[in-house]
């Protein structure tokens, strides 16, 4: 069961890993001197501001993804680069917060829009959403994109058909569902009789609060803002800086109304924004309830049969990586399935034997990265042991690069610079822990060393 000239591919959803797929199918097929037709099915226009146009995503990248990007012919332009980010600014509670600039000069990140922002600006527009990039330059490529909704799924003479609205149904070689685990066609996925069972998801919190250029520039920079918290059912929490707004973000198990009040007024976060702020979730009259705020939706444990004859998912509706660098998990489903099609095949036999491995790597080192979390967690709940990390951090500003051990380890957890196997294995390597065991317990003994060794060696 193998593609052809003129056979016909359809992909449903153009978020990053649909947009990729269909840029690395009709890539991969002109070196190979085999056409084939892919439709892109996207209703959602990328231009627009506001909930209409956006994805719900934090919309960090690494720097190491941009470049392979950047390799594979997709080239960022600066437009859609938000801000570059050269240092995390790390808060724990009740410990005074403490900067990790990037281990190395290739080891920054980038933020960018999933839409086109959360309003239109009274001025020029300075920026480009990221999806639609990804979705004209695969338009560029040769692939079609029709700005419908997907309706309906069926099987015709054992193809995949694809219905919209007002329309009898186009039946392809190909289905590639590349949807989301926020998507409401993802149900129609699981009808279609081949055991496919979406992604075990928690609920996540976004929020774009305008701050304009200057001030986000003056209380946040060009630093991502990194919140380890004493408050129960939060797993990570980041401030992310874009051109006129900052981003909220926050993940774990139970994000409710009364976590994001808890947070939005903890300490910790309110020195991070102008005193005159006012924060109320639902009242228009404040500066937080004018804020655009959504709760999509976070995949934290991998779909089950996400391929059959004919039918492959990719992107979080099978499997993200944990808590972070979901575009590199879009990126790296995309172009196994792409290729797994065009070089091997499209039987579920085929996509078992080259397409599974790839997202059950990513599945497996979730796994590692749960474990982490949990000890993590250990650190959000006592203090004698955040105000040890902290003083590990602090005392590793004064040595080389590549000796920043507990630096780098946290740079690698909120970026996808590394997997978090090994991220766990540099955690275990003996000097490391010898480090963070006599940290914590000069931090046992002198309490005050965490806060005068910040403020001494902070930047101005």
């Amino acid at each position: 069961m193998k593609l052809s000239d003129k056979s016909r591919i359809a992909i449903i959803g153009g978020g990053p890993s649909g947009s990729m797929a269909g840029f690395f199918l009709k890539e991969l097929s002109k070196r190979i001197g085999m056409e084939v037709q892919v439709d892109l099915y996207e209703p959602k226009d990328y231009s627009r501001f506001g909930p209409s146009g956006c994805n719900m995503c934090a919309g960090v990248i690494s720097e190491s993804l941009v470049q392979t990007l950047a390799a594979e012919g997709i080239d960022l332009p600066s437009k859609v680069v938000q801000r570059g980010i050269d240092s995390y600014v790390l808060h724990t509670s009740n410990c005074q917060p403490v900067t990790i600039d990037t281990p190395a000069d290739d080891l920054r990140i980038a933020t960018v829009y999933r839409g086109s922002g959360p309003q239109e600006p009274n001025g020029k527009l300075e920026w480009r959403s990221f999806d639609g990039y990804l979705l004209d330059l695969a338009h560029q490529h040769g692939v079609k994109v029709i700005s419908q909704r997907v309706t309906d799924l069926r099987w015709q003479d054992g193809h995949p058909e694809v219905i919209t609205r007002g329309t009898k149904g186009e039946v392809y070689d190909l289905l590639i569902g590349a949807v989301g685990v926020n998507a409401p066609i993802l149900k129609k996925f699981e009808a279609m009789g081949f055991l496919y069972q979406s992604p075990v998801t928690s609920k996540g919190f976004l929020s774009e609060i305008h701050l304009g250029k200057d001030r986000v520039q003056d209380y946040i920079g060009n630093s991502m803002h990194i919140f380890l918290l004493d408050i129960p059912g939060l797993k990570f929490a980041a401030l992310i800086p874009k051109v006129e707004y900052v981003t909220i973000c926050l993940l774990g198990d139970r994000i409710d109304r009364k976590l994001v009040e808890q947070f939005m007024n903890a300490p910790e976060v309110r020195r991070c924004f102008p005193t005159d702020m006012s924060w109320c979730l639902d009242d228009q009259n404040c500066d937080f309830g004018q804020a655009c705020h959504c709760g999509p939706k976070l995949n934290i444990r991998t779909a089950l049969h996400p391929f059959t004859d004919r039918i492959v998912l990719v992107g979080d509706s099978v499997v993200s990586r944990l808590y972070k660098d979901g575009i590199g998990a879009a990126y790296i489903t995309a172009k196994s399935c792409a290729v797994t099609a065009l070089f091997i095949g499209i039987s579920a036999k085929d996509f078992a034997r080259h397409y599974f491995p790839v997202t059950r790597r990513i599945d497996h080192d979730n796994t590692v990265g749960k474990f982490i979390f949990f000890v993590t967690e250990f650190y959000q709940n006592l203090h004698f042991l955040r105000r040890g990390m902290v003083h590990m951090v602090h005392g590793e500003r004064k040595l080389s690069t590549h000796r920043r051990l507990m630096a780098r380890v946290l740079w690698d957890m909120f970026t996808g610079s590394a997997t978090y196997k090994d991220i766990l294995l540099r955690s275990m390597h003996p000097v490391f822990i010898f480090r963070l065991l006599f940290s914590t317990l000069m931090a046992f003994i002198r309490p005050n060393i965490v806060g005068r060794n910040h403020r001494s060696g902070e930047k101005k």
